[in-house]
């Protein structure tokens, strides 16, 4: 099959609308189910690229759960806590430490539950069962991965009424090295992104302090390649083998910053014993509850903590999570890894950073204002490396 009809492209005037292989070679790919659209595939394409380059350079099994054209996270194959098992609501999953490539997904999906919702999925090994279990009880729209044991293609199957859509990728494809677009019926040429994101990138330390440990090398590794595959601006933060918090597609850079430190903010808070031990009303759902605690922790909680609504959400009225509790939970946060896909032209980036508990930076560098970057790094005792590699994605 060297082409695919599509029902129609990014939108349903948009037509007609197909993927196919411009030299007339077979798809790279097998549909086992479902009918997947153009956004679909977008979203798997890139998708796995981003696990299969983490995978090829942490040795780790890696998912990432993406939404129009860019990951709400990634992450490698780690058990998790068991707080951060009910923050993900994959507690009463049987099995998951023993599957690594669960343990991924479980993180993935639990990073950013609210733009996660209706995901794209891509899966760096076989998919199994365990794995299955968890994504089948998601709001997702399908899934990329190169391989499926007969159990959880068998679950995979019956979500979405059986119309669920599930590709297998040809895990040794490798495509042209020049790729081509059109825009307003002018085509774009360039070569490939293939620049290799390894622990070399992490080499230029320009600060003070230059203790890169093994976790952070691999965060920031995780950190970098994520925004290889993030619509530009963007900046990731990343701990534990996981983005916590991506902010993607900004016109300004801190503004990035600051989107990627409220989603890391607000995973860390969500593992907190006031979030952790809500009593939910009966019958609320999984995805209802996400909102819930998304409002619980904003600066409307009231909306669900007031007297007149509280027993719509809740069989017993929760304690208010004030922000100066917040901040000083958050204060004692350390050691995330904070990655730029451009240079930071303000030293508001890592003050901001220092606010979501940063303790390492990799950046490309170049900015005039390097100087005062550094300067702001060393205050605070971050090490900083200098990639010297841009990494936009457009």
């Amino acid at each position: 099959m060297n082409e695919f009809q599509l029902k129609y492209g990014c939108n349903p005037n948009q037509k007609p609308s197909r993927i196919f292989m411009a030299d007339g070679s077979d798809l790279p790919i097998e549909i086992l189910n479902g009918k997947p659209g153009y956004i679909n595939f977008l979203d798997a394409f890139n998708s796995w690229q981003l696990v299969k380059e983490v995978k090829e350079n942490t040795g780790m099994v890696c998912a990432t759960s993406f939404k129009h054209v860019s990951p709400t996270s990634a992450a490698v194959g780690k058990k998790l806590p068991e707080k951060l098992k009910r923050a993900c609501f994959v507690d009463d999953i049987e099995g998951l430490d023993d599957s690594p490539l669960a343990c991924a997904y479980a993180r993935a999906r639990g990073t950013d539950r609210m733009s996660s919702f209706g995901d794209w999925i891509a899966l760096s090994d076989e998919c199994d069962e365990v794995t299955a279990k968890i994504i089948s009880r998601e709001v997702s729209d399908g899934i990329i991965a190169p391989a499926y044991t007969p159990k959880a293609l068998e679950i995979l199957k019956a979500k979405r009424k059986g119309g669920y859509n599930i590709v297998k990728i040809d895990k040794d494809y490798r495509p042209d090295p020049i790729e081509r677009k059109q825009v307003f019926g002018i085509t774009f040429e360039q070569g490939r992104n293939e620049f290799k994101i390894d622990a070399s990138l992490l080499q230029n330390i320009v600060t003070k302090n230059k203790h890169l440990p093994p976790e952070a090398i691999t965060d920031l590794i995780i950190s970098l390649i994520t925004l290889k595959y993030t619509q530009s601006n963007s900046v990731c933060f990343a701990v534990d083998g996981q983005a916590i918090g991506v902010g993607a597609g900004q016109q300004s850079r801190i503004h990035c910053t600051r989107l990627a430190g409220t989603k890391a903010d607000l995973w860390h808070l969500r593992q907190h014993d006031k979030v952790l031990n809500l009593h939910f009303a009966e019958g609320v759902g999984r995805p209802d509850k996400n909102n819930i605690i998304d409002i619980y922790l904003s600066d409307e909680s009231e909306d669900v903590l007031g007297e007149n609504v509280w027993k719509q959400y809740f069989s017993e009225r929760p304690e208010p999570f004030t922000k100066e509790e917040q901040k000083e939970y958050l204060s004692k946060i350390s050691g995330v890894s904070l990655g730029s896909d451009a240079f930071f032209p303000f030293s508001d980036n890592i003050e901001r950073a220092k606010k979501s508990g940063v303790s390492y930076v990799a950046q490309p560098g170049g900015s005039v204002r390097d100087d005062l970057v550094i300067d702001a790094c060393d205050k605070y005792g971050m090490v900083m490396a200098f990639t010297g590699m841009r990494l936009f994605h457009h």
